[in-house]
């Protein structure tokens, strides 16, 4: 008689589960789509204030041509009802609102430059902002499962050191402001491989973890109460160290180093849960960038303008700190509450719509405008380290963790920079900043992050080992 009744009881129990699981989708997607509204109406708001502020009336043209990149990003989210429909709701609406503020403040550049047209900076970023969405739409669509990554492990290292060749080849190799990071043909169109790069470096982190972590966990000796890796385990974090050091000397890129190295020891930590990789990397690292700031003239030059940035002589010289005070004055003149956007000075300082668009930002919108931006950084960082936490393959764990964090650190390096922290590095802020090699890799971060949480929630007991 217990059983004939509780047969019914769990059968509904079963079914009310299964209803719940069906409304879960459509539920996460409908937010979306009231979030992307929103971020639409923002964008367009704050491209009229610029307007408004900059020229004193309305031109309704760069709206309109913004109004096609919004129906792109409707695509992207009716892609996602039918191909990952359990996707995380808050990526798209937040990556859509940095990057409709980014041209918003480029196109207020351009205004206070005299800059018009289809040439203007504003338009390039639009257009790559297009190509970097279906870039993304493509990742979605060809990868419908984040797992197919794993066997591509190794393809995905070679890959990737392919392409942190590439800016070193004679013909192809293009040198801008010091830096030899960037690809081209002839002078019209230009690539920084190294975005791509780093993403196919995550995937091969992850891959290789995931498969060498028993022996990366193993101990050796004990010192001042911390377990340390043996000595033998040390080759896999000196061969990365080698490869930050020989970016930050061939190709002159500080802060690419830092991005690469850092990715990498914040994912084995997490596979190994030793806090000795920490400490072993982070001294590692600083002895690194001591040796370069005493071998290595543009690395001093960094380090000088950094900590005496007031000085007149570092002031006035050829690479000295003009642009770091530049940015400076600029945050101090927007205060707490902004100029209002159309209404500052950004202008004044030197790529203020790339390096310094923080500067840029902070100026018009205040520092009340860069706390909300930083929010939304932080809010997006954090729903990366969700999707990773959700899911229990350790691969796709690794892989999320190492792409949210490092958003986070390229966002830190350039604050910190911006704001004298930190030495500048010369990275660019996620997609605020001018850049189409930075727009296509971080909305493929998106796509890669949108995959792995569907895949997480619709088969939660795959598990990769």
């Amino acid at each position: 008689m217990t059983s004939d009744v509780a047969a019914p009881i769990q059968a509904d129990t079963g079914v009310i589960k299964t209803m719940r699981r069906l409304r879960l989708p459509k539920k996460l997607r409908n937010l979306e789509l009231a979030l992307l509204i929103f971020a639409f109406a923002i964008n367009a708001v704050a491209v009229m204030l610029v307007q408004l502020g900059a020229l004193g009336h309305l031109d309704f043209a760069l709206i309109t041509f913004g109004s096609g990149l919004s129906l792109l990003v409707l695509a992207f989210h009716i892609v996602l009802r039918y191909t990952a429909a359990e996707a995380d709701p808050f990526l798209l609406p937040i990556a859509t609102v940095l990057g409709g503020i980014g041209i918003a403040e480029i196109y207020r550049i351009d205004i206070a430059l005299g800059d018009s047209g289809w040439a203007s900076a504003a338009v390039r970023q639009m257009v790559w902002s297009a190509i970097a969405i279906a870039g993304a739409i493509a990742v979605v669509l060809i990868i419908r499962n984040h797992r197919v990554l794993f066997k591509y492990t190794y393809i995905a290292g070679l890959f990737a050191f392919v392409l942190l060749l590439l800016p070193l080849l004679p013909g192809i190799g293009r040198e801008v402001n010091g830096a030899r990071v960037w690809i081209g043909i002839g002078d019209a169109v230009t690539f920084q491989p190294g975005e791509i790069a780093k993403i196919a470096l995550a995937v091969f982190f992850a891959g290789y973890l995931v498969r060498t972590r028993d022996s990366l966990s193993m101990v050796g000796k004990k010192f001042l109460g911390i377990q340390f890796p043996r000595l033998r385990d040390l080759g896999p974090i000196l061969v990365v160290w080698a490869m930050a050091m020989g970016v930050i000397v061939f190709q002159r890129d500080l802060g690419t180093g830092l991005l690469y190295f850092g990715m990498f020891l914040v994912m084995l930590y997490v596979a190994t849960s030793r806090a000795s990789w920490i400490i072993i990397g982070l001294t590692m690292f600083f002895a690194g960038a001591f040796i370069a700031g005493q071998t290595l003239s543009y690395v001093a030059g960094r380090f000088h303008n950094w900590w005496d940035a007031f000085n007149p002589e570092v002031f006035d010289r050829d690479g000295g700190s003009y642009q770091l005070v530049q940015g400076i004055f600029g945050l101090a003149h927007g205060g707490l509450l902004g100029t209002g956007l159309g209404q500052g000075m950004p202008e004044i300082t030197p790529v203020p719509q790339s390096d310094y668009i923080i500067a840029s930002l902070g100026e018009e919108l205040g520092l009340a405008g860069l706390f909300a931006i930083f929010a939304l950084y932080l809010l997006l960082v954090s729903r990366g380290f969700r999707v990773g936490y959700a899911g229990t393959d350790d691969f796709g764990k690794l892989l999320s963790i190492g792409l949210a964090f490092t958003v986070a650190l390229q966002v830190f390096v350039v604050v910190g920079g911006v704001t004298r922290i930190i030495p500048l590095t010369g990275l660019t802020t996620p997609f605020l900043a001018a850049g189409g090699s930075s727009l296509v890799a971080n909305w493929i971060i998106i796509a890669v992050l949108l995959r792995i949480s569907d895949t997480v929630r619709t088969q939660p007991k795959a598990v990769v080992s």
